[in-house]
């Protein structure tokens, strides 16, 4: 106890210093732990987001493109696909389901998708959970939409609001379908996918508000005479579709001949396959800041040697005093050893509440501008071993000036060098 007594005196001796030292290990942990969190959550939300769709095809292009516009709605199509293409896939006797989506439009920057009743009735996520309303009804006739529940979140939407619909995906735009606004139908419940950042309308209603902005020849809304059918395919062109076979087995058949189909150049994916893909892609860029943030602890476990070795001159009359009383070297070497070991637990400890208190303040915020869902939850192993190798790696800097010390005489110790 009194060697604790001593060393809670010498850091008060030496607040800045020991703040610094703290601080810049604190701010390692922060990096490596947060790094490892984005790295869970991201992972979480790539694998949750779609489920149960066993291909997905659009226009010749990469997978991975396709794989984002489609399902994450990042970038944009490079061309779209016939509706003549949709009907031959619907009919082929080994599709279960079919689900159409047209993009290109927007809603105040959230990306608005043009489908049918299918989407609702068979897209999946986080294994198989069904997509749910929190509140109204999926959209069933006329302009119509339902909403994703980010989308109804931050702009304050509620059934029976009626939205502008803008073409393009941008944020901004000047081109906007005011002659032919829609009504709030439903709102989603949250699934912390991009589900949530979305507006879904009918096929029909999408070739509606784009023909001529104020329907026929006649001034007549081409929608309001086909009101009965506002779930059907309709007659313009789709983005790509998504894909429930009878058979999983004969996913790779379909895939060959949609992917070889001479009539139009279309590319047919996996998406399990893909978002393996795209992670290993991200696992580069993990690995990449993980080193980064190794080098972070590195230079704060070399700032408290530092800081200790600095000390160990300003501090050799205090040890030669501690031995002249009947301290003994081990005495000192435990003291020197255990203010590092200290110093590194507090600043894990400072660390780990920090990460823990950034994840409570940022967690809405990641959740609404990237889609991504960081969990609150305890540490897992992997989080548990690097805490582990800082708590090592401080005893490991500690011994060098706790050996240093231990080594010191008493006579060097009071002896005045000029």
């Amino acid at each position: 106890m009194a060697i604790l007594g001593l060393a809670i005196k010498s850091f008060r001796n030496r607040k800045f210093t020991t703040g610094l030292t703290v601080l810049s290990i604190a701010l390692s942990v922060i990096l490596l732990l947060g790094i490892e969190k984005i790295r869970q959550g991201a992972e979480a939300s790539f694998t949750s987001t779609i489920s149960g769709t066993d291909l997905i095809v659009g226009a010749r292009s990469s997978p991975v493109q396709l794989l984002l516009y489609s399902v994450f709605h990042i970038g944009n199509p490079t061309n779209n696909i016939s509706r003549h293409s949709y009907e031959e896939i619907n009919d082929h006797p080994q599709v279960e389901w079919a689900i159409p989506l047209s993009l290109g439009d927007s809603h105040k920057g959230y990306r608005v998708v043009g489908t049918t009743a299918k989407f609702y009735q068979h897209y999946r996520f986080a294994r198989g959970q069904q997509l749910q309303l929190e509140q109204g009804q999926w959209f069933s006739s006329g302009y119509e939409a339902a909403i994703g529940a980010e989308v109804a979140a931050a702009l304050g939407y509620n059934p029976g609001d009626q939205i502008i619909i803008a073409h393009g995906s941008g944020d901004e735009s000047f081109i906007t379908h005011k002659d032919k606004p829609f009504r709030i139908a439903g709102i989603l419940k949250r699934t912390g996918t991009p589900v949530d950042r979305a507006v879904y309308v009918g096929l029909k209603s999408i070739d509606a508000i784009h023909q001529d902005f104020g329907g026929d020849a006649h001034g007549h809304d081409p929608l309001m005479a086909h009101h009965d059918h506002v779930g059907e395919s309709g007659q313009g062109s789709l983005s790509a579709i998504l894909l429930g076979l009878k058979s999983r087995g004969a996913a790779l058949s379909m895939q060959r001949s949609i992917n070889e189909d001479g009539h139009e150049p279309l590319t047919a994916i996996m998406p399990g396959v893909v978002l393996l893909e795209v992670w290993q892609m991200m696992g580069v860029v993990k690995q990449i800041l993980m080193v980064v943030s190794g080098f972070v602890v590195v230079v704060g476990l070399f700032s408290m040697l530092i800081i200790l070795m600095t000390s160990l001159n300003e501090r050799r009359r205090e040890m030669a005093i501690l031995r002249s009383v009947g301290a003994r070297p081990v005495h000192v070497f435990v003291l020197i050893m255990g203010e590092s070991v200290f110093l590194t637990l507090l600043a894990i400890g400072l660390g780990f509440s920090m990460v823990y208190g950034l994840m409570v303040l940022l967690q809405p915020w990641l959740e609404s501008a990237f889609g991504l869902y960081v969990p609150i939850n305890w540490p897992n192993t992997t989080e548990l071993i690097l805490l582990m190798i800082i708590a090592l790696c401080g005893f490991v800097v500690g011994l060098i000036p706790s050996i240093r010390i231990y080594r010191y005489s008493l006579a060097d110790g009071m002896t005045i060098k000029v």
